[in-house]
């Protein structure tokens, strides 16, 4: 039996995140050599690689990052909340964003050919969920611009990283404002910013369907149009950030909060894991 001690697994794990019983295992086969055992172990986890690619991944974290004139955000996603918590996995998620961010990427291609040390974005994660052993992904990346940034990250479990991360753009001076906004549109969902931003097809479409549920219910032709409209603004209250009550006072729509803070924004990305 290979010569090596309990330090050597401990050593091991640190380094790869490895469980118990592999660290072992790899330490045998490599009769108690630790780098023979870290090669030992990339090689199995790249051969699973593959076969993970059609699981799915629906647990992960968000991660956000500004720079001089743009905040990042980021979905880093992999199969459970066991491997979203470990440290490896978190120590990826910096590496990604750091790397996103530097290189100016934009888009999810651009990202995962970012450079990261000598590899890809896309090299480092696919080497890491070798290692980790499950599938790992880069599920999407947003870029807002703006000349200050709030960014609000929220843990869903104590016990897990961020799963709701939002980044708000504006231009004003009050900062705190700003961030009770992007608290906002953690729990209220926004999607769009404003009303102009709404697609004409998905208004037409709203606006025919509250027309033919008015109708149903039997309402005077006369008043149809006015109870359309009075619908169609329950609708804008629910996709449009500025229509929204504000979180914090509903009796106030943000609106109404960002101009009384003097704040405009420029913009928004909201990410929830597995959304």
């Amino acid at each position: 039996m290979a010569n090596f001690s309990l330090e050597a697994v401990k050593t091991l794990r640190e380094r790869l995140g490895a469980g118990m019983v592999d660290s072992k295992n790899a330490l045998i086969e490599a009769d108690g050599d630790i780098d023979k055992a870290i090669e030992i172990l990339r090689l199995k986890g790249m051969k699973g690689v593959a076969k993970r690619e059609g699981r799915a991944t629906s647990e992960g974290l968000v991660a956000a990052q500004e720079s001089d004139s743009s905040a990042t955000i980021i979905e880093l996603a992999c199969e459970t909340d066991f491997v979203s918590k470990n440290e490896k996995f978190i120590a990826l998620a910096d590496t990604v964003i750091n790397a996103v961010v530097a290189a100016g990427a934009r888009t999810l291609e651009e990202a995962l050919a970012a450079p990261a040390g000598s590899k890809t974005v896309a090299d480092v994660i696919t080497d890491e969920a070798a290692i980790l052993g499950e599938k790992v992904e880069l599920r999407r990346i947003a870029v807002v611009d703006g000349e200050h940034f709030a960014i609000y990250l929220h843990k869903t479990s104590k016990d897990l990283p961020p799963q709701v991360g939002v980044v708000v753009g504006y231009a004003g001076s009050d900062d705190e404002t700003a961030r009770t906004i992007a608290q906002h549109i953690s729990f209220a969902d926004p999607l769009y910013l404003s009303r102009e931003e709404v697609p004409a097809a998905e208004v037409e479409k709203e606006r025919e369907l509250v027309t033919e549920i008015a109708k149903n219910e039997g309402k005077p032709e006369a008043a149809l149009p006015k109870i359309i409209e009075g619908r169609l603004t329950g609708f804008f209250k629910t996709v449009v950030l500025v229509d929204q009550d504000y979180a914090r006072d509903n009796k106030q729509s943000v609106k109404k909060v960002l101009d009384s803070a003097g704040l405009t924004l420029s913009g928004f990305a909201r990410f929830k894991v597995g959304a």
